[in-house]
Parts: C-alpha cells; sequence; structure tokens
C-alpha cells in the first residue's frame, strides 16, 4: 500500500475524529457526562474481562478454566454486561432515539445469551459459583 493512502487515510481520521470530539465536547452537560462516564466504565468492563477469558489457560493447557477475576467474580458474562453499559452509555451521551434503539438491541441480543451461557455453567459444573449472577451484579 502506498504511504500517501496510509498518510491520508490517518489525516482524514485525525480530522474527523477532532471534528466530531470537539462538536460531541460542546455537548457537556450532566447527562453527556453522565453518558461518557458510563461508556467508558462499559469499555472498561468489557476490556478486562475480555482479556481474563483470552488469558485463562497457559499455553499447552486444555480443559475449561472458570474465570474468577475480575467482574467474573460477580457474574458469568461481564463482557455482555460491560457491552451493555457501553451502548446505554452512548444512548444517555447522544440523547437520540437511534443510539436508545441501538442498546435496547443490544441487551436483547446479550441478555438471552448471557442467560444460556450461566444456565450451561451451572449444569456443567458442579463447583460454578452458586452466588455469581448471570448478566446484572446481584441482581439478575
Amino acid at each position: 500500500m502506498p504511504l500517501a493512502i496510509v498518510l491520508m487515510a490517518v489525516g482524514f481520521n485525525f480530522v474527523n475524529g477532532f471534528i466530531n470530539g470537539y462538536y460531541l465536547g460542546s455537548l457537556a452537560t450532566i447527562r453527556f457526562i453522565g453518558g461518557i462516564t458510563l461508556f467508558i466504565l462499559g469499555l472498561f468492563i468489557n476490556w478486562q474481562s475480555d482479556t481474563i477469558l483470552i488469558h485463562l489457560r497457559k499455553p499447552g493447557e486444555t480443559g475449561y478454566v472458570i474465570p474468577a477475576t475480575g467482574f467474573f467474580k460477580l457474574i458469568s458474562c461481564p463482557n455482555h454486561f460491560g457491552e451493555i453499559v457501553e451502548w446505554f452509555g452512548f444512548a444517555l451521551m447522544t440523547w437520540c432515539s437511534p443510539a436508545l434503539a441501538f442498546a435496547i438491541w443490544t441487551l436483547v441480543n446479550l441478555m438471552p445469551r448471557a442467560l444460556h451461557h450461566h444456565k450451561w455453567y451451572k449444569e456443567t459444573f458442579p463447583e460454578y459459583p452458586v452466588k455469581r449472577k448471570a448478566l446484572i451484579p446481584f441482581i439478575l
């Protein structure tokens, strides 16, 4: 790939990100700040959970390992929980119906998957933590 194309792509994304960031920054209301805080919290939970899952087994190790760190101490699917929190935070931050529709779609898509995973864990592993919930800490 020619270097000029790479530099144009970087330049475009820099300008696009700055313009959108500048605009969104001008919306710094309590709702916006709360939404971006939720988005960042959800992103952190999602990334942390995925990192834990990726590093569950040591090289050459086989078999299933039950995650026991991070938000996995509280729920079976913190990666799903984090993604749901992200998109509801985004919906709050932007305060628009398409973002809310996407957040609801994410919830409706990931909740049944989390409930199914949780049920499978409980049926497959007798030692699975009894107090661990499926998707929402202390609730569901």
